[in-house]
């Protein structure tokens, strides 16, 4: 159904010309993203038409759906006042600014905070539904370059009482406004390092790791808002930034894109606040893997080099293994085998310097050579080398896997089409079944991903008795919601 017409729709008209989309491909793209969502639409070519020439707007997360499937074939963001939609349902662009200036970047964080909280309530994913399919790998441009140009912020010093009532936050006794200490960011460092734990484990969709979203909302929004000292300030902006930028990993992880890129953005913007290279460097390299996961190769390169150029001589050489590896990963997805074993090659020299006493960030923690050897795995396997990919992993799934617990089962995956390229039918069945096991035990859409393309790499052997079984083992896997 659609509102009222108001007249033509020119600018919508435009749009589509410039994108080179018809009436018909823009319903068909339309309806896949809302089925993404679990959305039953079935708009066509006349629905189209009348949104163009009558100006009729068409309800709910429609034309959210529009601006998605639009931005898509453009390769940027396209808000809803390009297309003459700006009076539909609001859903705000929340998490796409870097702005530069610190208090600016604390509302653009805290509106983000909120609007997940809006989106559980609505139910059914709620804006990250009407959102689907939004991710544009251009939008990470503008925050990698202000980023590089000035990656620290000159003073984060805050005094609540010279801010607007609604921009301060007051104590529980609605007195005077918040004063923030060591002890809350402690409070904050503690939840991200439980989440971590629970991430790796249960996979971004536990129950446990939701809670993140919630302590952003209720935990850190109001301290950001609070006043507080520079110093004090930093560590508020950097617990913060690593508990944002772990709301990005799970969305991520569950398939949730469009949220894990904003929540990423403001994770990079938080780190330049906090003036903690590093961690920056962790969210470019976070944005990478997403970018490369998505197919933009190109795009994760460049994000993960800007993650090494401003660390060069400041990170540990633990740190600088892990930026390589993510380098090397967006190259083998490019198809560049040369520069991915350059990368690797780099990755493993750092990780060799790497020393028990050096200072490496806590949420370095589950960086190792196994997991060196799980990416070099991965890299292989896009460069289709499949005895490459069978020794590295082999050296990734020789340790214990009861801390990462999801890790274990991508490993498996990936095993599974070594051994198939490889013609070793019976052994990548084998080491599919454990995959779905594995699988089985956490919530986690990449997971899934990973083993049905798989199950899609099997299909010229449906018949085989083995490929059967295997299938079958994984069909409630396949069916339950991501």
């Amino acid at each position: 159904m659609s509102r009222e017409q108001r007249g033509p729709n020119e600018k919508l008209g435009t749009v589509l010309a410039l994108a080179g989309i018809s009436n018909a491909g823009l319903a068909r793209r339309v309806n896949d993203l809302g089925a993404q969502r679990g959305l039953t639409l079935r708009y066509d070519k006349t629905s189209v038409a009348r949104w163009v020439s009558k100006g009729m707007v068409p309800q709910g997360a429609a034309p959210h759906l529009i601006a998605a499937a639009i931005g898509q074939k453009l390769g940027r963001p396209v808000p809803l006042h390009e297309i003459g939609l700006a009076d539909a349902d609001p859903a705000p662009e929340v998490g796409l600014a870097f702005p530069r200036d610190v208090g600016a970047a604390v509302k653009s964080a805290t509106e983000l905070y909120r609007l997940d909280l809006a989106g559980r309530r609505a139910g059914g994913g709620g804006i990250w539904q009407s959102l689907a399919g939004s991710f544009a790998v251009s939008a990470y441009a503008t925050p990698a370059s202000r980023w590089l140009i000035t990656p620290a912020d000159s003073s984060v010093a805050r005094d609540a009482s010279r801010e607007g009532p609604r921009d301060a936050a007051r104590a529980d006794d609605g007195g005077a406004p918040m004063k923030v200490g060591h002890s809350d960011v402690l409070k904050l460092r503690e939840a991200a390092e439980d989440a971590r734990r629970w991430d790796s484990k249960y996979g971004g969709g536990d129950w446990r790791s939701s809670m993140v979203p919630e302590c952003l909302r209720v935990e850190a929004a109001p301290l950001l808002l609070g006043s507080y000292s520079d110093e004090v300030g930093r560590a508020l902006f950097g617990a913060t930034a690593e508990l944002t930028r772990l709301a990005g990993w799970m969305a991520f992880d569950t398939g949730q894109q469009e949220a894990a890129q904003r929540y990423y953005i403001q994770a990079l913007r938080l780190a330049r606040a906090a003036a903690d290279v590093p961690l920056g460097g962790y969210v470019l390299a976070s944005m990478s893997l997403q970018a490369t996961y998505r197919g933009f190769g190109d795009e994760g390169v460049d994000l993960a080099q800007a993650a090494l150029e401003r660390n060069r001589g400041l990170a540990t050489a633990r740190t600088m293994s892990f930026f390589r590896l993510v380098e090397a990963r967006a190259h083998a997805r490019a198809h560049d085998a040369q520069a991915a074993g350059a990368a690797l090659r780099a990755s493993e020299g750092w990780l060799e310097r790497a020393r028990d006493g050096d200072h490496d960030p806590s949420w370095l923690g589950f960086y190792s050579y196994d997991r060196f050897a799980a990416d070099a795995a991965e890299c292989y396997r896009d460069l289709k080398a499949p005895r490459q990919v069978r020794r590295f992993t082999e050296q990734a799934l020789s340790r214990p896997t009861e801390e990462f617990v999801r890790s274990h089962g991508l490993r498996l995956v990936v095993s599974a089409v070594a051994e198939l390229e490889s013609g070793n039918l019976d052994a990548a069945c084998e080491q599919g079944v454990r995959a779905v096991e594995v699988a089985g035990r956490i919530s986690s859409a990449r997971t899934t991903e990973y083993v049905k393309d798989l199950l899609h790499r099997l299909e010229p052997y449906g018949d085989e008795p083995r490929v059967v079984e295997l299938r079958e083992r994984a069909r409630p896997l396949l069916v339950a919601p991501a």
